[in-house]
């Protein structure tokens, strides 16, 4: 198991005014071949964020998930998606993040091949549309904590197994795509029987064995799709455990304004952006039109993103056009979640207004 022996450094201050400068751990992570001095920051951008140890290791299976999800957006989302998720069951005050450092880019290949249907080269169309390759990805991230005799070891892990909503195949090389419909019932069945399989080998790493494992199921968005999918179940499973209990529902989606799904599930939140967008219309001849999409958990708006892609020529343009849209925001959105505009011109960004949940006003930068 991997260990590391943990040092406080002590707390220096700034003889002049006084300032304490923020206190860092000096820490010696060691394993089989060599010993590495690395630093866990003191600072959180906030409690809602994990410390994490430098200098920073990536993936074991680094790249792996670019290859394997055709839509960026999805990778993103289940990279933050995870992590959001591992804050119910690994508290970042208690425990700093470590990207995965057990499972290797050629285990989760492996595991990808083995644990989708087999079908033959040649076969028919109907023979893919019956055995469609539901798992595209494995993600891993380990969860570190710190031990009373002052050592930091691995206490947790969480891995999100990313699924097809939709299976897109050939029947021979160069010839025509197609695509088939996978319901969230069958893809749901499927993830329980990949997770069990890949629990149970978990548990044979040397280090793991005993510690606790949160399981999250990824349903992936279509690959054209602007907004990504969203994780749509989860389970923890004890440690010392191989056995995956009941499924937790996880009630979370990304939503497209304006689109039809948005206006049927989200109405109040859909017309917003549209009237948003129809009072930049009448003002800038310009503005063609704008991208949003809403985060939900539960039902209710977490946060809102809306880019305005439109062309400028000055930046006096730029700065009346943020000026105009940041009244808008004053005057039209509500202040319960987090609000980000990104105002864009040939896919360069222009400025920047964001606003936290519970703020009274929105924050604005304009690039230059």
């Amino acid at each position: 198991m991997k260990k590391i022996s943990a040092v406080l450094l002590c707390t220096l201050l700034f003889i002049t005014g006084c300032v304490q400068t923020p206190t860092e751990e000096e820490v010696l992570q060691n394993d089989d071949t060599e010993q590495e001095t690395s630093i866990v920051p003191s600072y959180q951008l906030s409690d809602e964020n994990y410390k994490m140890i430098l200098p920073y290791k990536t993936s074991q299976a680094r790249g792996v998930i670019v290859n394997q999800l055709a839509n960026r957006v999805d990778i993103d989302e289940m990279e933050q998606g995870l992590q959001r998720l591992s804050k119910d069951v690994f508290d970042p005050n208690d425990f700093y993040f470590q990207e995965g450092q057990y499972l290797t880019s050629g285990r989760i290949y492996e595991w990808i091949d083995g644990l989708n249907p087999q079908v033959e080269t040649g076969s028919d169309e109907d023979t893919y549309r019956d055995n469609p390759r539901y798992l595209s990805h494995i993600l891993e991230q380990n969860y570190l904590k710190q031990n009373d005799d002052g050592t930091v070891q691995i206490a947790g892990m969480s891995i999100g197994i990313a699924l097809k909503s939709v299976y897109r195949f050939q029947t021979e090389i160069g010839g025509p795509y197609y695509y088939e419909n996978i319901s969230e019932e069958d893809m749901l069945e499927q993830g329980n029987r990949i997770a069990e399989a890949v629990v149970e080998e978990i548990r044979q790493e040397e280090g793991l064995s005993e510690i606790p494992i949160m399981v999250a199921l990824y349903r992936e968005a279509e690959q054209a799709s602007p907004v990504p999918g969203s994780f749509v179940a989860k389970a923890n499973v004890s440690g010392g455990s191989n056995s995956i209990g009941d499924w937790e529902d996880v009630d979370e989606e990304n939503i497209l304004f304006p689109s039809a799904e948005g206006r049927e599930k989200y109405y109040d939140d859909h017309e917003i952006v549209t009237s948003f967008g129809n009072e930049i219309a009448e003002f800038f001849p310009n503005y063609v039109g704008l991208i949003g999409e809403g985060f939900y958990v539960d039902g209710e708006l977490q946060k809102l993103t809306i880019e305005v892609p439109i062309e400028f020529y000055g930046k006096a343009e730029v700065i009346g056009f943020t000026q105009y849209a940041y009244g808008l925001v004053q005057d039209m959105f509500s202040n319960y979640y987090d609000l980000e505009i990104n105002i864009t011109s040939s896919n360069q960004a222009e400025s920047l207004i964001y606003r936290n949940a519970g703020d009274e006003s929105p924050t604005v930068h304009i690039f230059h």
